[in-house]
Formats: C-alpha cells, sequence, structure tokens
C-alpha cells in the first residue's frame, strides 16, 4: 500500500499554506457593512424551496428515479468531499487523469461553486480560520457559517487573502481549468439529473453543523467539533476538530471508514491503482496532540 504516515516532526501543507496564520490581525473597528447578493438571496430561496417540494413528491416517484437520487447524491458528495476538499485543497492525496475528471463531474453535480474557487475559499478558510479572513467565521453565528456567507459580499480581508495564495497547482490541472471554463453547473446540476429519469424511464418532469456542536478531542483552542451527524450526512466531513489540527490527513478523521464513506472511497480508488500517495497521520502524533492540546473529557472513538 502506498498510504504513508507523518510522526511527530513531520508535516504536509498544501501549495497555498494552508497551515494557521497566527499573525494575522483583523483591522481594528466596526466590520464593513454587509452588501446582500440578492441574486443569490432568491436562488437559494427557489432552491430550498424546490427541495421542501421534492420530498412531497417522494412516495409517486418511481423506485428508478430513487436510486437515481441515491446514486446523484453520493456522486456529487464525493466530488465535493474526496474532490474539491481533500484532493484538490489539501493534497491529501493522488488521483489519476480518470479519477480526476470523476471528481470533476460530481463536483460540478453538486454546484457548490466551482473546484479552483471551492479549493480557494477553502485554503482561505484553514489559512485564517475564524477571523475576518474566514470566508464562512463561524464566530459570526451558526447561520452566516453555513449559508449566510454565500448571500453577502465577501469581507475585504477574504478577497485580499484569497488574492495572495498560491493556486499555481490548480492552474496547471487542466481537469480544474477545464471544468472551471468550460464545464457547466447549472446543466450537471439541474438538467442532467431531472432528465435522466424522464428519458431513461418515463419519471414525470414533476419529480424532478460541524464549526457549532461536538467536542473537541484533539485541540479545544479551536472552535471546530468532532460530529457524528454531520459526518453520517456529509460522507465523512463531521469530524472536524480532527481535520483542522490535522488538515494533510486524507481520511479527515483518525477512524478510517467509521461514519467515513469518502475514506472508503479514496482507499478503493488507491486498490484500483487510481490514486497514491495518501498522506496519514501517526497515532503516536495524534496521542501527543491529544495530550497537549486536547480535551481530557471529551471522547473521539
Amino acid at each position: 500500500m502506498d498510504c504513508y504516515f507523518l510522526h511527530q516532526n513531520g508535516h504536509a501543507t498544501a501549495p497555498g499554506d494552508e497551515a494557521f496564520d497566527a499573525t494575522y490581525k483583523g483591522k481594528e473597528g466596526r466590520r464593513p457593512r454587509m452588501q446582500l447578493v440578492w441574486r443569490n438571496i432568491i436562488l437559494m430561496s427557489l432552491l430550498h424551496i424546490g427541495a421542501v417540494y421534492g420530498f412531497t413528491l417522494i412516495p409517486s416517484a418511481k423506485t428508478l428515479t430513487l436510486i437515481w437520487t441515491a446514486l446523484c447524491y453520493v456522486f456529487s458528495g464525493l466530488g465535493v468531499t474526496a474532490g474539491a476538499h481533500r484532493l484538490w485543497s489539501h493534497r491529501s492525496y493522488k488521483a489519476s487523469f480518470p479519477l480526476r475528471v470523476f471528481l470533476a463531474l460530481g463536483n460540478s453535480m453538486a454546484s457548490q461553486n466551482d473546484i479552483y474557487e471551492w479549493a480557494r475559499d477553502h485554503r482561505v478558510h484553514h489559512k485564517y480560520s475564524e477571523t475576518d479572513a474566514d470566508p464562512h467565521n463561524a464566530t459570526r453565528g451558526f447561520f452566516f457559517a453555513h449559508v449566510g456567507w454565500l448571500l453577502v459580499r465577501k469581507h475585504p480581508d477574504v478577497k485580499e487573502k484569497g488574492q495572495k495564495l498560491d493556486m499555481s497547482d490548480l492552474e496547471e490541472d487542466k481537469v480544474v481549468m477545464f471544468q472551471r471554463s468550460r464545464l457547466s453547473l447549472v446543466v450537471m446540476c439541474f438538467v442532467l439529473p431531472t432528465l435522466v429519469p424522464w428519458w431513461g424511464w418515463g419519471e414525470s418532469l414533476k419529480v424532478a453543523a460541524a464549526h457549532m456542536w461536538g467536542n473537541r478531542p484533539y485541540d479545544i483552542s479551536i472552535n471546530p467539533r468532532e460530529n457524528r451527524l454531520v459526518s453520517l450526512s456529509a460522507l465523512g466531513e463531521g469530524f472536524h476538530n480532527y481535520h483542522h489540527t490535522f488538515p494533510f490527513d486524507y481520511g479527515a478523521s483518525e477512524f478510517g471508514w467509521r461514519l467515513n464513506l469518502t475514506t472508503a472511497f479514496i482507499d478503493l480508488m488507491c486498490f484500483l491503482g487510481l490514486a497514491s500517495d495518501r498522506k496519514r497521520v501517526s497515532k503516536e502524533m495524534i496521542l501527543a496532540r491529544k495530550q497537549r492540546t486536547g480535551n481530557e473529557n471529551s471522547k473521539s472513538d
């Protein structure tokens, strides 16, 4: 197996240097007044209204449509978790060209902006976590961290720090840049998932909180927490205290496949020869960090 471990004196960072910058100090005085982006507010509102309406149509949907929905959920989810997050944001493993294409298509179906923008914002989030330069600063409240940050103009410090990051690794990735310039997220997210059931089996077209709650066993000085419910619903992305402590670990958790479908997927891709060089934190390094900065009363298993 090509998985290697990083010990206490080891380190690994993404080309954008994701290590937390403790020297950053926000500007004194009141924050700039938030500017609402009405286009995003309207689109996000319509999206959630449509989602609620979609739940009412589940009883009348065909079985194949429900299976297709589940497949789209996993496919798009992996595009974000195994793709934009663990591969392109953190470079926690290497992926072959076919796997990168697969993940880019899944990420497009998720339609959480393109890979380049997602990874840039996420690297800024890690480097300036929970400051004014953090795109979804959790200290501004649960709603802002979850969705509110998408409904307003970015804080000037977010733009400034994002422009200074080294994104050359993604700019040199043809899959990332093709998705950014050519691939329609609207087609992948809305049109394709709708048309496949319609064309394929005659379905009616009408059937179309990790920074706030949990424990901190690895580092009590940061706000991100471990939340099993988030891990279950987000394919393994809820081990957030661990992830912010060891962002270079491809598993984003010390527990392997437990509540972590994304890690299982990456391991399968490595077994098939489509991915390699997975970065992992040694048990000794985890234990040492928990004893040094963790909460002794928090259970991590």
